[in-house]
Parts: C-alpha cells; sequence; structure tokens
C-alpha cells in the first residue's frame, strides 16, 4: 500500500479548513498542509480568530498547529512535498454562458489541476473534495494525461464531504460513512487503500465506502438533492396547513415515526440555504437536461421552486399582516446565517427575505451574533439582488445591530430567520414595551413553540411557519396570505 506521510490541501474554506484540522488531529504522524491564494485567509488560520465559526473547530486547530497542521499561501512547494493532495476549492453555480444559474463553474478545479501538473513529480494521489458535476475527475484526469511528464504519475479519487455546518467536526470524528471512489485498475484500487488509511485510524472500516468514480460524484448530488427534496415537501405540506387549521409538527411528527420515512430533515421553515443543497440540486437538473433527461430534471427543479415560494410565502404573510405594507416601517431580523452554530451565509432565507421586504419599502434592523455587519451588507448588495438603478438602497434601509434589543426597539415586527437558542431566552416582555403596538413576532424557524401562550399572553401577535396561532386581521386573510405570487421572484440582473 503507498504510504502517505504528508497530506497537501488547495483551498482553507469550509472543507477544506475543518477537514484537514481533523485529519491532522487524528494521523500525528501525518504533515498536514493547507494552503490558499488568498492571504487574508491563511493569516486567519494562524490567528485566535479562525475565518469561519464552527463548534469544536477552534480546538482541533490550536491542538495541531504549527506541529503537524500547517496554513500557507506557498502552493507550490506544499504540492511539491506531499503524497497526497485533496482539491478543496470553491464550485459555484456560473452566472454566465452555457448553463447559467445552474451548471457548476469548474474554472478553480481546472486551475488546480493545471498547477499541480505543472510542479508535481513521482507518484501523486489527487483527490477532488469539492462538490462537482458527474465526470469532474475525468476532466482532471484529462489535463494531467495532456501535461504529464516521464517522472510524474497521478490517480485520481472521488472523495466527497457530507459535513452539516454547525456540525462539522462531529461529523467528521463520527461520519455516518466515507466515500471514496477511483479507478477499478490496480493502481486505481492502490490509491484508494492509500487514503483508506488515512480514515481507518478512527473512521470503522464498516463505514468506509468504496465505489468506482462516477458512482461517488453522482453520491454526492444525489445525497444533498434528496435532502433538499425533504425539507421542500414538509414545506409545501406546511402551507396546507396553514389554510386547514392543521399543525405541521404535529404531522412532521406523525409520518416521521414511520420507519419508512424517518423524522430527520422533516422541519418546516422559511426554506433551505447554505452552499450545497441549492447548487447540487441545479447542478443535477443541468446534468438531466444535458444527458436528454427533461421529466427529471423537472422533477428536481421543482424541489427549487417549493424553497422560492416558501420565501415569497412567508414575506407575503409579514407584509399582509402590517396592513398590506411596510414602507418606511422598521422591522427587526433575527438571523441572518443560513442556519445556528455557523457564521455562513451562503443561500441564506434570511437574504431573500430582506430583499423581499426592502423591495416594498422596510427599514431592516438585523441582528447575528455570529455573522459579521460587511458580510451583511456584501450579501445584500450582491448585483443579483440589487434593486434597480439605486446602488444606495442597503444603505439607506439596512442597519446592523449588535443588539438584538436595540434592533427590536420601536419596531413593528420581529421576524426570526435562523433557529439560533439565544433567542428562546429574549426578555419578551422588555422587547414588547419597547415596540410599536400592535407588535408582531413571525417566527419562521418554529423556535418559539413553547412560548406561543406567553407571548400572546404579553401582547404579541403571532405568525409562525405552518400553523394557525393568532387571529388574523382584516387586512391578512388566509386566502391573501396564500396568495405568494403578491411578491415577484427575485429579479435576476445580468452580469
Amino acid at each position: 500500500m503507498v504510504q502517505v506521510n504528508r497530506i497537501c490541501c488547495i483551498g482553507a474554506g469550509y472543507v477544506g479548513g475543518p477537514t484537514c484540522s481533523v485529519i491532522a488531529q487524528m494521523c500525528p504522524d501525518v504533515t498536514v498542509t493547507v494552503v490558499d491564494v488568498n492571504e487574508e485567509r491563511i493569516r486567519a488560520w494562524n490567528s485566535d480568530n479562525l475565518p469561519i465559526f464552527e463548534p469544536g473547530l477552534q480546538e482541533v486547530v490550536e491542538s495541531c498547529r504549527g506541529v503537524n497542521l500547517f496554513f500557507s499561501t506557498d502552493i507550490n512547494t506544499a504540492i511539491m512535498d506531499a503524497d497526497l493532495v485533496f482539491i478543496s476549492v470553491n464550485t459555484p453555480t456560473k452566472t454566465f454562458g452555457i448553463g447559467k444559474g445552474r451548471a457548476a463553474d469548474l474554472k478553480y478545479i481546472e486551475a488546480c489541476a493545471r498547477r499541480i501538473a505543472d510542479v508535481a513529480s513521482g507518484c501523486k494521489i489527487v483527490v477532488e473534495k469539492s462538490t462537482v458535476p458527474v465526470r469532474a475527475a475525468e476532466s482532471i484526469r484529462r489535463i494531467f494525461n495532456a501535461n504529464t511528464k516521464s517522472s510524474l504519475n497521478f490517480q485520481v479519487l472521488s472523495n466527497p464531504e457530507f459535513l452539516a455546518e454547525g456540525t462539522a467536526i462531529a461529523d467528521l470524528k463520527n461520519p455516518d460513512r466515507v466515500l471514496i471512489g477511483g479507478d477499478e485498475t490496480p493502481e486505481g484500487q492502490r490509491a484508494i487503500e492509500a487514503l483508506r488509511g488515512i480514515y481507518e485510524r478512527w473512521v470503522p472500516k464498516s463505514k468506509i465506502i468504496t465505489t468506482n468514480t462516477w458512482s461517488s460524484e453522482l453520491s454526492k448530488l444525489a445525497a444533498n438533492a434528496f435532502l433538499a427534496q425533504r425539507i421542500s415537501s414538509i414545506n409545501s405540506i406546511s402551507a396546507l396547513c396553514e389554510v386547514t387549521g392543521a399543525d405541521v409538527e404535529e404531522v412532521a411528527h406523525a409520518i416521521g415515526t414511520d420507519q419508512r420515512i424517518g423524522s430527520r430533515f422533516l422541519k418546516a421553515s422559511v426554506g433551505f440555504g447554505g452552499s450545497c443543497f441549492q447548487k447540487d440540486v441545479l447542478n443535477l437538473v443541468y446534468l438531466c437536461e444535458a444527458l436528454n433527461l427533461p421529466e427529471v430534471a423537472r422533477y428536481w427543479q421543482q424541489v427549487i421552486e417549493i424553497n422560492d415560494y416558501q420565501r415569497r410565502r412567508f414575506s407575503s404573510r409579514i407584509i399582509g399582516c402590517l396592513f398590506n405594507t411596510v414602507t418606511d416601517k422598521k422591522i427587526a431580523l433575527l438571523g441572518f446565517a443560513f442556519k445556528k452554530n455557523t457564521g455562513d451565509t451562503r443561500e441564506s432565507s434570511s437574504i431573500y427575505i430582506s430583499r423581499y421586504l426592502m423591495d416594498e419599502g422596510a427599514r431592516l434592523h438585523i441582528y447575528d451574533p455570529k455573522v459579521k455587519k460587511e458580510q451583511i451588507i456584501q450579501d445584500l448588495s450582491q448585483p443579483t439582488l440589487a434593486h434597480g438603478d439605486d446602488p444606495s438602497r442597503v444603505s439607506r434601509l439596512v442597519t446592523v445591530s449588535t443588539d438584538p434589543y436595540a434592533a427590536c426597539e420601536d419596531a413593528h415586527a420581529i421576524v426570526i430567520c435562523t433557529e439560533w437558542d439565544m433567542f428562546k431566552e429574549l426578555d419578551y416582555e422588555r422587547i414588547y414595551k419597547a415596540m410599536l403596538k400592535p407588535a408582531f413576532i413571525f417566527d419562521g424557524r418554529r423556535i418559539l413553540d413553547d412560548l406561543h401562550e406567553q407571548l400572546q399572553h404579553i401582547g404579541f401577535q403571532v405568525e409562525t411557519i405552518g400553523k394557525r396561532v393568532s387571529q388574523r386581521s382584516a387586512f391578512a386573510t388566509t386566502n391573501d396570505i396564500a396568495k405568494a405570487d403578491q411578491l415577484p421572484p427575485p429579479k435576476k440582473t445580468k452580469l
């Protein structure tokens, strides 16, 4: 078996940083170097203020940084010294050209492959860790074959990550499975065994699955598509519950006790976010269209459309309850990350809900315990979300607060978009006294279910996902709120 003594990871983001930090901790005899072209990010990894927030990550990094874990911008040296190279760079959805809005942009993957081919020598195992479309490994292999020197031998593996942000360290230390795909040739199998040997230091053999490369790549897309599908499914039922008087939490519990279905990912909310679900489902849609499977493509496209519908529906409900206008009204938006226990805002539903409310002229006061002000402003100023010819709209309508009570003061409504535990512990009597009346709470994450009676006793009008709580006002009939097309889909600005 090939012995792996040195590992290089290209890409110090949400995948590469935590993954290689745990590998370094679990394999103290292996030298792990994480490299990136972003000097600021590398400086952060070498500081006490890591560039990403993840429970337990700080402790893992501090336990082995400077011992067998290193962060550097010297990419060429790290590649040359390594026995195994992880490619963990971003694969965003294309914003122009063929496949715009659906296909994955592999320019960073290609750049990594060309750089490895240019500077490497000897035998190298190259592992695609980034989420990539099926047969991306073949593209990497073709670049290697076209540029390989006589002294160089490559094996390309697929080793997709299945981390959930907020529990990434726990997921890495105790994974449901580790998936490794590679060639079925003797050389390919030896490369698989070498990578398996790294994971076997702490992962039981029964949890390490080996497949061919293509099955590994498709498994990643399929896994995220299935999870997204479950969220969209329960969100579609939540709309029905609000109209009929059923409670989506009770429905989810009832169907989740069926062992054939299970209870995971049946939490109704304002919609899924994050870097993977939407990107991977759209990638799957594009793949199906490219392979002339239009019926399959339309099936998975509906998962995205339900997610968009849920965001519009929730925003429409806020506007309807506030007497059909939020113009110049202060609204406190609590939570901007796409989920709790992370500072990641990519594809967060908060961005879309903010956009809808800003389109109606609302003044947003946003609070999140882990998302920096600069990130919030950047997300709301993206070209695809910008408002016409008024680039100053965000600065006029958005205030980022450092205190949840300040965000809620003199507000007409509170909108909970992220399920941070701290929002359950707030002093809502204090908040109610400081708000304009009637005071509304829109719980987009169902985290205040146990407080509904108390909140109503205080005086709040409570609205939540998938359940009727407060009596509707004359301005917000059930029929009106069900019409989510009151708000058009986000206008896309051509890039």
